[in-house]
């Protein structure tokens, strides 16, 4: 059976949907392992509103699926991108003079955040003018 993400125009460097899965895996093991390192370390220079920034993106982050998915609004969804992009970024700057490591470790999510941004844009792109609900 054909889903909805299934019949969107999407751009040539859409990764299988079998690819999601363990890239998820292995990028839940590096942001565990990020988070573990800066909480492990003694001295963490604004912390609190490191913890503000970290809720706030991993908050989008669950709510992305929610309306790329659930509610198949595309725009939406790129714009939540967006804000995990800048959140993201900024907790990077934040992590980097606590733990250098723990910035490490979030790089190869943060390249992931982007292209996420890029394949959503790109699917919004392809597929504005066919409406973003199904009829």
């Amino acid at each position: 059976m054909e889903s909805w993400y299934d019949t969107l125009n999407k751009p040539l460097l859409t990764p299988p949907k079998k690819i999601f899965g363990p890239v998820w895996a292995g990028l839940y093991l590096l942001i565990f392992s990020a988070l573990a390192v800066y909480f492990l370390t003694p001295s963490k220079p604004h912390f609190l509103p490191t913890v503000v920034l970290l809720i706030l993106h991993f908050s989008a982050g669950f709510a992305w699926t929610s309306i790329f998915f659930g509610r198949k609004l595309i725009l939406p969804a790129l714009f939540d991108l967006l804000f995990m992009d800048v959140t993201l970024t900024a907790i990077l700057a934040l992590f980097l003079p606590a733990n250098s490591i723990s910035a490490l470790l979030l790089l190869p999510y943060a390249g992931w955040c982007l292209f996420a941004t890029w394949l959503n844009w790109s699917i919004w792109r392809l597929n504005r003018h066919t409406g973003e609900r199904p009829a």
